[in-house]
């Protein structure tokens, strides 16, 4: 009769057992990455941010993560999270209620007397639901999952805190070495109107280039205080990342000296246990898997359980009386207008919603490790080529500047040369920031060292 009875959920639960709908199809890794030459490695550590070896970061970053608001939002939603799953479990168990009635009463006997009476009614009473086609299972392991997603998305705001705290402070440290040029320019600059003022006034040189060496240090001195003002939003944003109200933020070693890490691809295949966005999806899928199969239980009949028992004490009586009762009742939908069906389907909908949000949380990481790596391969040999245009063009403005001095060539060429120092040292100091970010970019799309724990519901 059980059997008979599990038949129709097993072929409703049928269609939704599987890890995809059926309108999703599988997602099959990619064998090798596309960027990455060395295939074989992957092992991150959990505080990658030790590996560019600046221990200011460190700080900076283990700060962040502890204060952030947005990880102590994930944590509430965690701690909710888990006390859903005790709410779930607890419709599994049964209920006891105690009760307790009393007072003093005047009555009219049937002989037409007062009838004084002092009475009291303890009673104890339970209620137990007969989980018959596992319903109530199914809302606890739906509950469960949810509770698992919410901790692999605390997780993921972790990880974005601390990506997001090592590309500012990068950023940060990439906008303090362009201050350093526009500085060592500016002193340039002024050395070179030195020199012009004098050739001015001894009469060797024509007033123009003068002019030009004023022009060309007021135009220098109006860098810095547009890298000042980015630095002061830099660190403004930083100290908000870290919970704290705007202000400095400490600095530990210069942009070049930062170590650069090694670049950890991995397999694609062990991507998706990496990332604990990629967990989150998958347990959010499992979540509203069991929510819609809870729901389309919810057509099945309900059966219900009852005791209850107590005292009836009253001066009236000689000895109190002993009250009791046993029962049961079943309960099957025959109409509701529709709301268990529309309620169904809803689940269905979120169901599918999850799936393909998964498989969109998989392309998407994918689709990152690819960018990262294509991104440092580029980035990596730009700087190679920069710094070799950069010792050029030094190298140029020395000759320039010594024609100059010796009187065999006119200031335009040693300005010429003094601009394209600049831009290539500016231009030498974004690729280096940005492919110390990259890295930053690439320990985030790999899952940043995350590694799934014992749950705290089984701990």
């Amino acid at each position: 009769m059980r059997a008979a009875l599990l038949m129709p959920v097993l072929l409703l639960g049928a269609c939704v057992s599987g890890g995809q709908p059926q309108n999703a199809p599988p997602i099959t890794p990619p064998p090798a990455w596309r960027g990455a030459a060395d295939q074989g490695g992957g092992a991150i550590d959990a505080q990658w941010w030790q590996s560019f070896d600046d221990p200011a970061l460190a700080r900076l970053v283990e700060h962040a993560v502890a204060n952030n608001p947005d990880v102590a939002i994930a944590a509430g939603r965690v701690r909710e999270a888990r006390a859903n799953v005790a709410l779930a479990r607890a419709q599994l168990l049964p209920t006891l209620d105690a009760g307790l009635a009393g007072g003093h009463s005047r009555t009219v006997s049937a002989f037409g007397t007062p009838l004084n009476q002092d009475f009291a009614q303890p009673q104890l009473s339970a209620s137990y639901e007969v989980d018959l086609f596992g319903r109530l299972a199914d809302s606890v392991t739906a509950s469960r999952a949810t509770f698992l997603a919410s901790e692999a998305a605390h997780d993921s705001v972790r990880l974005s805190v601390a990506g997001a705290v090592s590309s500012q402070y990068i950023a940060l440290l990439g906008l303090d070495a362009r201050l350093h040029v526009a500085r060592e320019t500016l002193a340039a600059r002024a050395e070179s109107l030195r020199i012009a003022q004098s050739r001015d006034r001894a009469g060797y040189s024509p007033r123009l280039e003068l002019q030009q060496a004023r022009a060309e240090y007021d135009a220098t001195a109006q860098i810095i205080p547009q890298i000042e003002a980015a630095i002061r939003r830099g660190e403004d944003s930083l100290s908000q990342l870290s919970g704290e109200t705007p202000g400095a933020i400490e600095r530990g070693k210069p942009l070049a000296s930062l170590a650069v890490p090694a670049v950890p691809a991995g397999l694609p295949s062990a991507l998706l246990e990496r990332r604990p966005d990629i967990a989150q999806a998958a347990d959010q899928l499992a979540a509203t898997d069991a929510a819609l199969s809870a729901a389309r239980k919810r057509f099945l009949p309900q059966l219900r359980l009852g005791l209850s028992g107590g005292l009836a004490i009253s001066s009236l009586l000689a000895d109190p009386i002993t009250l009791w009762q046993l029962g049961g009742s079943a309960l099957a939908p025959i109409f509701a207008g529709g709301r268990l069906r529309a309620g169904a389907e809803a689940a269905a909908g979120q169901r599918d919603q999850a799936a393909f949000a998964y498989r969109r949380a998989v392309l998407q990481s994918f689709r990152e490790v690819e960018d990262a790596l294509a991104f440092i391969k580029g980035i990596d040999e730009q700087i190679a080529l920069a710094r070799h245009q950069r010792d050029t063009v030094a190298e140029g403005l020395r000759l320039a500047t010594n024609r100059y001095r010796a009187g065999y060539s006119g200031y335009l060429e040693q300005l010429d040369a003094q601009r394209g120092l600049l831009s290539a040292d500016l231009a030498l100091v974004s690729l280096e920031t940005d492919a110390l970010t990259a890295r930053v970019q690439l320990y985030q799309a790999l899952g940043g060292g995350w590694t799934r724990t014992a749950p705290a519901l089984e701990r």
